[in-house]
């Protein structure tokens, strides 16, 4: 009988910094994925789906809660 054994190598990140930032574009790209005309490339010319892409990258970043960015306390 054979031994159990993976069929793809776990993935390990040595460094913590670019695991971070490997993490941070994976949740971008899966929440532009939500927006149905990017997940399904529903503009086929580059401009339009390049616009598109940018429009909905602008709606998340609105969306995202403030940090108190510009606070008018000092």
């Amino acid at each position: 009988m054979a031994s159990f054994r993976p069929r793809r190598a776990s993935h390990v990140f040595a460094d913590e910094v670019l695991h971070k930032a490997h993490n941070a574009v994976e949740r971008c790209f899966n929440r532009l994925k939500q927006f149905r005309a990017i997940a399904t490339r529903f503009d086929k010319l580059v401009t339009r789906y390049k616009a598109g892409v940018q429009l909905a990258s602008l709606l998340l970043w609105l969306r995202e809660p403030t940090k108190d960015r510009l606070s008018d306390s000092s």
